[in-house]
């Protein structure tokens, strides 16, 4: 193991939520009046904290969101976890080993703790992740791509930026990794490799994880 920390966006790497919150995600904007195709929103806003939907849709648009898009998009969201969440193959192996070896770990996720703790339940991972090694974009303000999330959890969990690893499948998040002066491998299930440009390496199943990080 060359690093001493491995950090873990959640949606899309641990908990398989991106397909359900993306589909929910295009169909509250088109409701809007904010035409959004599903492709559209998982290209757009993928690994994104909520301020920066709100963003680009006000740019593109001129308009602001109602103030209670992130309370409605949220129950949507929690709802459908309840019913379909399950989480990515592999994961709580690659925890369990991680663990086993006494490597350090944490998430950093763009979304919300709610969020993190609704998915983690749902899937079981929960027993995985103390309060302490849970981080969320809410803890720092700005969210992925800035680098801010990243160097939080390194100093929570301290390490420094160059001994970390991070596990990523957003464009945003790599771009976040790279910033913070971390490592960083592409999650390739959902995400081309194209579009996770500046990763160290990339994996396509969670069963490749452990070789890569020298387990």
């Amino acid at each position: 193991m060359n690093h001493d920390l491995v950090i873990f966006d959640n949606d899309g790497v641990l908990v398989d939520s991106e397909p359900i919150s993306n589909r929910l995600l295009a169909a509250y904007l088109t409701e809007l009046g904010h035409p959004t195709t599903y492709e559209e929103s998982v290209r757009d806003y993928m690994g994104s904290a909520m301020h920066r939907i709100h963003e680009l849709v006000q740019e593109r648009s001129g308009q602001r969101l109602p103030a209670e898009f992130d309370a409605v998009f949220h129950g949507r969201v929690f709802a459908a976890f309840e019913r379909e969440l399950e989480a990515v193959a592999g994961a709580a192996d690659v925890l369990k080993k991680l663990a086993a070896e006494g490597v350090p770990y944490c998430v950093a996720s763009s979304g919300s703790h709610e969020r993190i703790r609704v998915g983690h339940r749902k899937t079981g991972l929960d027993v995985h992740f103390p309060d302490g090694v849970v981080f969320s974009a809410d803890d720092v303000g700005r969210g992925k791509p800035a680098p801010d999330l990243f160097l939080h959890a390194a100093e929570r969990m301290g390490v420094a930026p160059e001994r970390c690893v991070v596990v990523e499948d957003s464009g945003l998040g790599v771009q976040a990794a790279v910033a913070a002066g971390m490592d960083v491998y592409g999650f390739t299930a959902m995400t081309p490799q194209a579009k996770l440009a500046g990763a160290a390496g990339f994996f396509g199943s969670m069963r490749e994880l452990p070789s890569i990080l020298g387990l």
